[in-house]
């Protein structure tokens, strides 16, 4: 049903039936939530060995006692597991806690104090600005927001950032600092950044001497299906170029073991480190040794990474199946939801008839499903069209899942509805 060709009398027939179904969700008093990416107990319970199992020797490969002070860059071994895993060079490895975001907002922080590559500190420049690719990750909007830079915002496209827009952009502002990329399955969209563009944004001209890629890989081997994407390796295209320095690198375990009790690394080009640990040794002495050697023999044990991954996606891809299935289902040529069908990551992007994001998630709310605030994939929370939302559908399991996307489409056709007879 094409909601667009509908007649107003046939519009009002159809929000009187959408209403009665709504009455009824609101009277079951439901408590359903796909507002964040977070993991479902089903997902956490593969890493239980970490919590039930002991981890052997808490000495290194070295001989180092993990139980003790040092090692501010991590374990050797722990570096190149992560390096083997992702393509990387083990030397240029930082260990971290369990958020990847500490270490990003520390990077920012360190340009933000101290400056980088030689160049003044950001704080002491009269404007600051980044890229924000939209719709994108509200808490890289949030860490910009908090130290008061300016957020430009570039659109998302399907095979990754509008480059000639970017291109343009950075050449002749030398106030445009860096840009934030969730490059593999990104936040929320799913996309997959071309060869061309990362290509493009290794070899771009920038104004700015100190410009920074923030590389946030957090789903670089979430895939969900066999014919998972692949992406381009930004360093080695890097050093085709001479702009090594201009790349932050973050990867967690957060959705791979458990968030509450992961590690997380940054990499970066031998100079880059070396600015890096230069402040960090003033932070602490070395992060936890013993957790990193927990979670390494927890792989050996258990098949390794990739295997790990696969256990994930078991859980994970009919639950996106099932969205997916009831979008095409629901809303095929109805000209009120376009979306995009991911192959990896955590979340699914929509996009309502223009105007009806926040009043969709309002219905929904007050229907006992929560979702993502609408705007929140955009810079300030501010989404020019009030059209996208994004969809989590990792935690609840399937049967609440079938029930929450049931209240969405029915939020969705109703908000839609109300805004056609509104017009």
């Amino acid at each position: 049903m094409n909601f667009l060709s509908l007649s107003k009398a046939e519009l009002s027939d159809l929000k009187a039936d959408l209403e009665e179904k709504y009455s009824s969700y609101k009277e079951n008093g439901l408590k359903l939530n796909m507002s964040r990416g977070k993991p479902s107990p089903k997902q956490l319970d593969l890493s239980n060995d970490l919590l039930t199992k002991g981890m052997g020797s808490y000495y290194a490969a070295d001989g180092t006692d993990a139980r003790n002070y040092g090692i501010l860059e991590g374990l050797s071994e722990t570096k190149q597991f992560f390096a083997d895993t992702l393509g990387l060079n083990p030397d240029n490895i930082i260990v971290g806690g369990n958020a990847s975001l500490n270490l990003e907002y520390d990077a920012l922080i360190r340009c933000w104090v101290f400056g980088s590559c030689g160049e003044k500190p950001w704080s002491a420049l009269p404007e600051v600005k980044f890229i924000c690719l939209t719709p994108g990750y509200d808490r890289h909007f949030g860490m910009l927001q908090d130290l008061g830079i300016k957020m430009i915002s570039v659109e998302l496209k399907e095979d990754g950032p509008d480059m000639d827009k970017i291109e343009e952009i950075v050449k002749n502002d030398s106030s445009v600092k860096g840009i934030f990329c969730v490059p593999l399955y990104s936040n929320p969209t799913g996309t997959c950044y071309s060869d061309e563009n990362v290509r493009r944004l290794a070899a771009m001209e920038t104004a700015a001497k100190d410009f920074k890629i923030f590389w946030d890989n957090a789903y670089g081997i979430h895939h969900l299906y066999d014919e998972g994407e692949k992406l381009a390796d930004i360093f080695k295209l890097c050093e085709e170029y001479g702009t090594e320095d201009r790349v932050y690198y973050f990867f967690s375990t957060s959705k791979i073991t458990h968030p509450g009790s992961g590690i997380s690394f940054v990499s970066a080009s031998a100079p880059m480190i070396k600015e890096i640990k230069a402040h960090m040794t003033y932070q602490t002495i070395g992060h936890d040794k013993i957790n990193q050697l927990r979670i390494l023999h927890f792989f050996e044990n258990n098949g390794g990474i990739t295997a790990h991954m696969k256990k994930h996606a078991e859980i994970l891809a009919p639950k996106f199946d099932l969205v997916l299935n009831k979008f095409n289902e629901e809303f095929k040529d109805s000209g009120i939801l376009s979306w995009i069908e991911p192959k990896g990551g955590y979340f699914i992007s929509v996009n309502t008839l223009e105007g009806c994001a926040k009043a969709t998630v309002a219905l929904c709310k007050e229907a006992g499903l929560t979702l993502t605030g609408a705007g929140a994939t955009y810079p300030y929370g501010k989404d020019p069209t009030d059209s996208n939302i994004r969809i989590a559908p990792s935690y609840p399991e399937i049967d609440e899942l079938e029930t929450a996307v049931e209240v969405f489409c029915v939020c969705c056709k109703l908000a839609a509805a109300n805004k056609l007879l509104e017009n």
